[in-house]
Order: C-alpha cells, then sequence, then structure tokens
C-alpha cells in the first residue's frame, strides 16, 4: 500500500515529565473538558439569571461524578471478573480504563444531586450541562487518539492512521502494521458538531426551548452515533469477538430509547423553562 493512502500516527502520549511526573495529552484534554466547560456553564448560568458560585458547586458534582462513574462503568461493564477479584486494582485510575457510559451514569447521578440540594429543576440543569458535557467528550476522544487508543478496524480509506505506538495483536497480527479506520476521530468530530448544535439553540432561544429539548437531542443523537461507529472499531475486550452487538452498543441502546422517550414528552406536552431553572412551585 502506497504511503500517500494513510496516515501515519506515531505521537507520543506523554507531553513531558519532570522525574517520576508525567504530563500526558490524554489528561491536558480531561482538565481542559473541565476547564473551557466550566467558562462555558458561567456564561450559560449568568446569562439566566444563575450565579459563578453555581457553577462552582456543579463542576465540583459533575468532575466527582465523572471520574467514579466512568472507572466504575470500565470496571462492572468489561472486565467485572477482574476487578471483583482484584478489588483494590479500581483505584489505580492513572493505569487507564475510563468508560463514557459509566460517566454518563454517575454525571446523571451527581445532577440529580446537584438539583435536590441546590433547589435546581432537574431538567433544566441536564439541558444546560449536556452543551459542555459534548465539548468535553470531544476532547476526551482527542486524548485517545493520542493515546493510539480505541482504535478502528482495517481499512484502506485513504484517511486511515497507522497507529505505529499500538502494541494490540488483534488475530495473532500487531495492529500497528495495518492502516485502521481513527474511530476515536470520527467521535470527537461528530461530538464537537453536538456542541455546536446545542449551543446554538441555547443561544438563540434559550428560555423558549422546551424543557428536555437538548438533554433529548444529545442522548439520541450521541448514542445513535456511538452505536453505529461501534461497527467499525475493533473490540475492546475479548469476549466481545463472540457477541453480536458489542458492550458499547448494548449500553447505548437504552440511553437512545431515554432520549427518544424525553423527545416524545417534549412534543407532546413542552414546557418552557423556568426562569435560572427555578424549581415550580406547588399547587
Amino acid at each position: 500500500m502506497s504511503l500517500l493512502n494513510f496516515i501515519t500516527w506515531n505521537v507520543d502520549p506523554e507531553i513531558f515529565n519532570i522525574g517520576p511526573v508525567s504530563v500526558r495529552w490524554y489528561g491536558l484534554f480531561f482538565a481542559l473538558a473541565f476547564v473551557f466547560g466550566q467558562r462555558i456553564l458561567s456564561k450559560i448560568y449568568v446569562a439566566e439569571g444563575r450565579t459563578e458560585g453555581d457553577v462552582d458547586a456543579i463542576t465540583l458534582y459533575m468532575i466527582i461524578g465523572t471520574v467514579v462513574g466512568a472507572r466504575l462503568g470500565h470496571t462492572l461493564f468489561y472486565s467485572p471478573e477482574y476487578y471483583l477479584k482484584n478489588p483494590i486494582e479500581i483505584l489505580k485510575i492513572w493505569e487507564g480504563g475510563l468508560a463514557s457510559h459509566g460517566a454518563t451514569i454517575g454525571i446523571l447521578f451527581a445532577l440529580w444531586l446537584f438539583s435536590r440540594n441546590h433547589k435546581f429543576n432537574y431538567m433544566w440543569v441536564l439541558d444546560r450541562i449536556v452543551i459542555v458535557v459534548a465539548l468535553g467528550g470531544a476532547l476526551i476522544r482527542l486524548g485517545n487518539l493520542m493515546n493510539s487508543e480505541i482504535i478502528g478496524k482495517i481499512t484502506d480509506v485513504p484517511w486511515a492512521f497507522k497507529f505505529l505506538r499500538n502494541n494490540e495483536v488483534i488475530n495473532g497480527v500487531a495492529a500497528s502494521q495495518d492502516p485502521r479506520h481513527p474511530a476515536q476521530l470520527y467521535e470527537s468530530i461528530m461530538v464537537f458538531g453536538l456542541f455546536v448544535l446545542l449551543y446554538w439553540l441555547w443561544k438563540k432561544y434559550k428560555q423558549a426551548l422546551p424543557l428536555g429539548l437538548l438533554f433529548g437531542l444529545f442522548v439520541t443523537l450521541l448514542f445513535s452515533f456511538r452505536f453505529l461507529v461501534e461497527f467499525l472499531k475493533e473490540d475492546q475486550v475479548a469476549k466481545e469477538a463472540t457477541m453480536t452487538l458489542n458492550i458499547g452498543q448494548l449500553l447505548s441502546i437504552p440511553l437512545i430509547l431515554i432520549g427518544l422517550f424525553v423527545l416524545f414528552r417534549v412534543w407532546q406536552n413542552p414546557k418552557p423553562a423556568l426562569p435560572g431553572g427555578r424549581l415550580a412551585e406547588a399547587k
């Protein structure tokens, strides 16, 4: 195959190190997801009558929900046999192993706690938070690209990547030897486009948006794309080789259904958001 038919990807996952301390691209993008997310959320909250103090509080809930949910999701969804036998390994988050579906569940639970404790309308919170979650997801997938992980299947498309630093052996052949779909880049581009769409809708309509519309769109579109792009990815764990649908696809289905249900409810009975996400008074 001609060298012009694929992109050679040989990026070092480590930016630099100072003694035992290593700064990696994945960690940088993960941190930027929260930094940019907080700035954008501050703009949204202030424009709708909330304070930056509310943003500081929700950011703390988000960080804990994302990290704990993503880690537990990976251990329970992909390798429960190993981690149940070696529970101390769950704490070794620096060794990698985060699942986006687990992060989604962790975020939903964390935001429910935030909404209850700070007297917010839960769906209003979800509608606003998915804007920054979409941007964060795009950045984190770029981190996966820098790590040469979550690679796609072998392909001959002109934009295929040859991941020279990937040491995984698939079907007896080193994964680095063949051009593959840059699945991480597909997801990053798609999720960034979703961020642009959601932010544009909020910017144009703000409180005129029916409660649940942004959340329903986010969940439905994100996990529908995730379901489809999984067909282009290599298996994440060995047991997926015998499965008709892989774990990522099976976990996406209930989230797609939730998104469609929310959109149906919005279409059936649209309700305007209260100013600043305040709870409606009981009558």
